[in-house]
């Protein structure tokens, strides 16, 4: 079912296919394994078989003498740190290794075959440490470091390591006094929950090529949602110049969900490629390293804490929140710093205090992943809403209407006045969609409520160029990276709405940090309201140059004139017209192009000392729907139908934005019932493959609804603003909440297996 808003522009909100539906279909899209260069190396990593453990000594010289063999590197040829957040990652293992999975030795041979024999030919001595698994023993007084030098590690100012411990980021938000608002309040309730290690599931391997040049410049060719971030953090981790270093995207990549970012494969090609001579080196993780050596969902604990008066009014909530980031930070504290930030959830609370802690353990390393931290915390605070609801004996979505935030609310953590919320309409939507006040009709049926709201990334800046070629065609050069989310086509649609040209006539470059301006990343939701923004002041800027270089040639106005399908003509005589193409050879005859630019870094009232520590620049905010059924002998949940209802601030592609809704609702619909990353004894991953890793299928996905919710963003191009990771964030509470409804059963740790319902009914029909 759709549920589409009619457009009002030329090609703002219309439902325009993909520019990029073609070359997907027919196969011809290039993706980073297509690559491929002449005299290439193929590079392999030995990795660690235990969690923790320092290096005694590498033996790498029956392996240098194999035949093939080009270069082989391990710690010592490249002693250095890198990180977004905070630099604690070594481009390879030095002297000890914290996970099993981690990279000590490098090799780059003639072929695949040739790499992996050398590596069977290297002997490692370990000796083994303490290894740390759970977060909570991790944070205990006098527990073994897992970073002994975390102290010394640099890092953005935002984030606050806890000295001599495995926290590396403790962030705290303070509203009101929650010890007075418990003590004024009628009920408390007091729950902890739990979510599991998740993998991003993206169909595409990481990969990457990394070429020296005679001159000492590096190039990359990888599968990296930032490339202008991926060269800031490879030249601060190098200590050389930004100009010497290239990252290059291939013109597309296969799914991210937040996995293909950050230094992984990168890293490891180039430590080979500074030992080959200007040799290219490619690297493609199998699929059990991805798993085991690339990056997860965080493990988390949420302790939550409400205060409630007895009409219903959330009047305090303290909540604990634990964030799981395995041995290397990665962004592991922005994550915690994001995701606390609405620990609350989007309500009304008088007194609010939260603290957040980013630990560090010996398992695999947990990064960005879609909803970045928002998910757990919208797990926990929205699945006991429910529990206050049915204790009060008020309707769940009556408890959210009372609650939720509104236009000119002040955020739960106090920090931000809040514009362009349309949450109330959401869960009013969602909730009539799925004909919240009739009852399924059948037994163990129920439905099931959640709502949540996201940040994005602030300050952060885009810039775009607009090229208008000597035949009127265009060229759109950006660094948003296209991961499947359409962003090629939404970039079209606006440049087409300001320079009122054909959609066919415009092309979006590829990535290239040789060409292709700045921009932060292709994260955090961030492309349509950011990049939008900078490609809009780009295409009005080359608009305004065409403009006036037609009104001399036309003898009319400016404001007199007007566009239309690649033309300029006079609003008042339109017979006086001339093409894009007409202008610039009559202005320019012996050839030129009209480039436009445009940059956008907004700036937000509040803190300001660097990426994350402002208020954001927008919200995003949703309510999910659905109705399921249990079944009793097996513990099997079945998801009848979804319901998503989210704000996007303005539409600009319909089909985009259901795409988004469908595919959130099923993406979370996962990790929600069955995946897990399951972790042995010695910190090994039990099931690193798709067979043993399971998935939603075809079969497994129920009728979904997408709802389109307005609520226009005074500073969004043309109203707009993202959405892509918000769709994700509601879906698991909603689930448990419609499983609650059906059996009467409360689940509070992810994921909700048929063995854990069925405990839970064995529980329930004890204790009657």
């Amino acid at each position: 079912m759709k549920d589409r808003i009619t457009p009002t522009y030329l090609t703002i909100g219309q439902p325009i296919p993909r520019v990029d539906a073609i070359e997907k279909v027919t196969g011809q899209a290039t993706y980073g394994d297509d690559l491929s260069f002449s005299n290439m190396l193929h590079g392999k990593a030995l990795r660690s078989p235990y969690a923790h453990a320092k290096i005694v000594n590498i033996d790498v010289t029956k392996a240098q003498r194999l035949p093939g063999v080009k270069a082989i590197v391990t710690g010592k040829d490249i002693p250095v740190l890198g990180g977004e957040a905070l630099k604690d990652y070594p481009f390879v293992a030095t002297d000890r290794v914290r996970y099993i999975g981690e990279p000590l030795v490098a090799v780059a041979a003639i072929d695949e075959e040739t790499a992996e024999e050398a590596l069977d030919l290297i002997t490692v001595q370990y000796e083994q440490l303490p290894a740390l698994f759970d977060p909570l023993k991790a944070m205990e007084p006098n527990t073994p470091l897992i970073h002994e030098r975390l102290h010394t590690y640099e890092h953005i100012p935002v984030i606050k390591p806890v000295e001599h411990t495995n926290i590396c980021h403790h962030v705290q938000f303070i509203r009101g006094d929650v010890d007075q608002g418990f003590d004024e309040s009628d009920l408390v309730f007091e729950d902890t929950f739990t979510t599991q290690m998740a993998q991003h599931g993206a169909l595409e391997l990481h990969m990457a090529v990394a070429q020296v040049d005679p001159g000492g410049r590096i190039t990359v060719w990888v599968t990296n949602d930032a490339p202008h971030r991926l060269r800031n953090d490879l030249a601060t981790a190098l200590r050389i110049p930004l100009t010497k270093i290239r990252v290059v995207s291939p013109p597309y990549m296969g799914g991210g969900f937040g996995g293909k970012g950050g230094l992984k494969v990168e890293t490891l090609c180039i430590a080979l490629a500074l030992k080959t001579d200007n040799r290219p080196v490619k690297m493609v993780l199998t699929r059990e390293e991805v798993f085991t050596s690339s990056l997860v969902r965080h493990p988390s604990i949420v302790q939550l804490k409400t205060g409630v008066k007895k009409d219903g009014r959330l009047w305090a909530r303290q909540a604990k929140v634990i964030y799981d980031t395995g041995a290397y930070a990665e962004k592991g504290p922005t994550v915690c710093q994001q995701g606390c930030v609405a620990a609350a959830g989007p309500y009304n609370i008088t007194h609010v205090k939260v603290d957040g802690y980013c630990v560090y353990t010996n398992k695999p390393i947990a990064g960005a992943y879609r909803g970045y931290g928002f998910p757990q915390v919208a797990w926990a605070h929205e699945s006991q809403m429910d529990i206050i609801a049915h204790k009060l004996g008020i309707d769940p979505v009556t408890l959210r209407l009372q609650n939720v935030v509104e236009e000119e609310d002040t955020s739960p953590t106090g920090k931000q006045v809040l514009h362009s919320v349309g949450l109330k309409e959401c869960i009013k939507r969602a909730a009539q969609s799925i004909e919240w006040d009739m009852k399924s009709g059948k037994k163990h049926r129920g439905k099931g409520i959640a709502c949540a709201f996201k940040n994005t990334k602030t300050p952060s800046g885009s810039s775009a160029i607009v090229k208008v070629s000597q035949d009127g065609s265009v060229e759109v050069l950006t660094s948003t990276v296209e991961i499947g989310q359409g962003a090629k086509t939404i970039i079209s649609q606006m440049v087409a709405e300001e320079l009122d040209v054909p959609l066919e006539s415009i092309t979006v470059a590829t990535p290239d940090t040789d060409l292709t301006p700045y921009d932060a990343s292709t994260t955090s939701s961030r492309t349509t309201f950011h990049m939008g923004n900078a490609v809009k002041k780009a295409a009005k800027d080359a608009r305004e140059q065409l403009f006036g270089m037609a009104s001399e040639m036309l003898g009319v106005e400016t404001e007199d004139l007007r566009g239309e399908k690649g033309k300029i003509y006079s609003q008042d005589n339109p017979k006086l017209r001339l093409s894009l193409a007409e202008v610039i050879k009559n202005q320019y005859g012996a050839g030129l192009d009209i480039i436009g630019r445009g940059s956008y870094y907004p700036l937000v009232e509040g803190e300001t000392g660097g990426m994350w520590s402002a208020p954001s620049i927008f919200w995003m905010y949703g309510a999910d729907c659905v109705e399921v059924e249990v079944d009793l002998e097996t513990g099997q949940v079945k998801i009848l139908r979804a319901i998503g209802a989210h704000d996007v601030g303005k539409v600009i592609n319909p089909v985009t934005c259901e795409g988004q809704i469908e595919g959130g609702i099923v993406h979370g619909m996962g990790p929600t019932l069955f995946e897990e990353m399951v972790v042995g004894e010695r910190g090994d991953v039990l099931n690193p493959s798709f067979a043993d890793y399971k998935m939603p299928t075809a079969l497994d996905i129920p009728e979904v609804t997408s709802l389109i919710v307005e609520a226009t963003h005074r500073e969004g191009p043309w109203g707009a603003k993202g959405i892509g990771e918000m769709t994700i964030v509601p879906i698991a509470p909603a689930i448990a909440n419609g499983i609650y409804d059906a059996v009467g059963v409360r689940i509070k740790d992810l994921p909700i297996t048929p063995d854990k319902i069925l405990s839970a009914l064995k529980r329930k029909q004890l204790d009657k």
